[in-house]
């Protein structure tokens, strides 16, 4: 987690644009992600360099040309001139940042910056942001990522209309239990700033570094058709695409689709691995929705076509992990029941993660779950894991402190993560443990209610009591003490 320090300095930046006029908290978010993301290419061209110097052979893959030097951030911020500052960067490195990816726009990345605007008004503005922004120190990759939680944290509409972001440690946690491999084609039909798509390229570049990079080939598809991400908002797309060309993407398959209506048809059966969390407690117009989502479950809310657009979105043998509120486990329409019924008999459901009500405080109270599931069109449900998560290392208030990482009691999630990795042993565990299995008989007998609190089971602690008579006979002692207690003090009184 960041310091209080950092935390400060980041207030004082947001603050200097607010006093600057910016106040629109998405520009703010904006025009800083550039800011960082062209300190974040000098720090890899620097990276870079310094591999270059030490093998003695030119830099490979340079961010910079020798002509583009005065373009690099450790160069521009020793200008001293907040005007020459100001006409460098938006005049020289802006373009150049503009066209990373593809000179001719023909990189999603390219697409989606071609409409982007540095709207930072002034110079004396500019040079400030960068002095502050210069100051924060940010060689960390986990600094980076809390540091850009922290910023889209500050975003004031975030949890309306059903969006709010997913804490890191939980996305690690849904990747490292989907396990990637470089054969998958993974997509996050709602990726917003491409968080899932971000961790997934994480964990192929530890556990399969040799696979992604063996050959041309291998590295074309890592950097080309692995990843694939849908979203109507503009600036997430732009976020999105730096932060997967920051992590080592080059061009990811990043959209601009309104994954819900018509327009997703085209891309159906075409991914092996599906990790998201869409919008919950929406609600859509018969109209605008896709015709093929409506024949899966005839609905308006959003959470349910989601899981129908996934089942349409993987193709044979895919499987997802995704994010769902609660009522879709136990909600008692038509849809909800037929939705339920699909994933057990006509899918493979392989488990429910049950999370704690905290999780995504202070965005939303709502409780959440993570479903996991593999398409098979030809059913396979045997045995539902089920695992009730009670803490994830933080605090499940707003304000969502850290806690000792080190204690199960304060984070289930290495547990969840061992336990989904063992399952084959998990049917010696009883029903009053953390986690267990429960047939398909019982669940489909249970109109296919998904909720852990069904097949749970509680033990409830024997409490001994005294016998009454000894219970009474102790009240007629305390009673005579306060009488003689009363005697006393009438007594006193005379």
């Amino acid at each position: 987690m960041i310091t209080g320090t950092i935390k400060s300095q980041v207030d004082a930046i947001w603050n200097a644009f607010w006093s600057g006029g910016i106040s629109n908290p998405m520009e703010v978010i904006e025009q800083m992600t550039y800011l960082l993301f062209i300190k974040r290419l000098d720090e890899l061209h620097t990276v870079r360099e310094k591999k270059a110097n030490r093998l003695k052979r030119p830099i490979e893959h340079p961010v910079f040309a020798p002509d583009q030097q005065h373009l690099r951030w450790s160069v521009f911020r020793q200008l001293g001139d907040p005007a020459t500052l100001y006409s460098t960067i938006a005049d020289e490195v802006f373009p150049f940042i503009k066209t990373m990816g593809g000179e001719r726009g023909d990189s999603t990345y390219a697409a989606h910056m071609k409409d982007a605007r540095f709207t930072i008004p002034s110079a004396a503005l500019l040079a400030k942001v960068v002095d502050m922004l210069d100051a924060i120190p940010m060689d960390d990759r986990d600094t980076k990522g809390d540091l850009y939680e922290y910023m889209l944290g500050k975003i004031a509409s975030a949890g309306q209309n059903g969006q709010f972001r997913t804490p890191r440690h939980i996305i690690q946690l849904m990747v490292e239990m989907m396990a990637p491999t470089p054969a998958d084609t993974i997509c996050d039909p709602a990726c917003g700033t491409a968080g899932f798509l971000v961790a997934a390229a994480e964990y192929l570049d530890t556990h399969h570094r040799d696979g992604i990079y063996k050959d041309a080939d291998a590295a074309k598809r890592f950097n080309h058709d692995t990843f694939h991400g849908f979203d109507f908002d503009s600036t997430m797309l732009r976020v999105g695409s730096m932060n997967m060309l920051l992590h080592g993407v080059e061009n990811p398959a990043i959209e601009n689709r309104d994954s819900l209506s018509e327009g997703h048809a085209g891309v159906a059966g075409q991914f092996s691995l599906i990790l998201a969390n869409p919008p919950f407690a929406g609600s859509l117009d018969y109209e605008s929705t896709a015709k093929d989502l409506q024949q899966i479950v005839k609905t308006k809310k959003t959470e349910l076509l989601f899981l129908a657009l996934f089942l349409r979105l993987l193709k044979p043998g895919g499987r997802a992990a995704v994010i769902v509120p609660d009522g879709v486990l136990f909600g008692s329409s038509k849809a909800h029941k037929s939705l339920r019924r699909m994933l057990v008999e006509e899918q493979k459901l392989d488990g429910i993660v049950s999370m704690p009500s905290g999780v995504f405080r202070p965005y939303a109270g709502v409780s959440t779950a993570i479903l996991l599931f593999t398409k098979t069109d030809s059913g396979g449900t045997d045995d539902v894991w089920f695992y009730d998560m009670q803490a994830d290392g933080f605090s499940l208030d707003d304000k969502r402190n850290p806690l000792t990482n080190d204690r199960h009691a304060s984070n289930n999630l290495p547990d969840v993560l061992q336990r989904w990795q063992h399952r084959d042993e998990e049917s010696a565990r009883g029903r009053t443990e953390q986690s267990f299995l429960v047939p398909k008989a019982e669940i489909a007998s249970n109109d296919y209610d998904l909720s852990i609190n069904r097949y749970k089971e509680v033990v409830h602690e024997q409490l001994d009591y005294d016998p009454p008579t000894k219970i009474l006979a102790e009240l007629r002692a305390l009673e005579a003490e306060i009488m003689q207690g009363m005697e006393e003090l009438e007594g006193m009184l005379q």
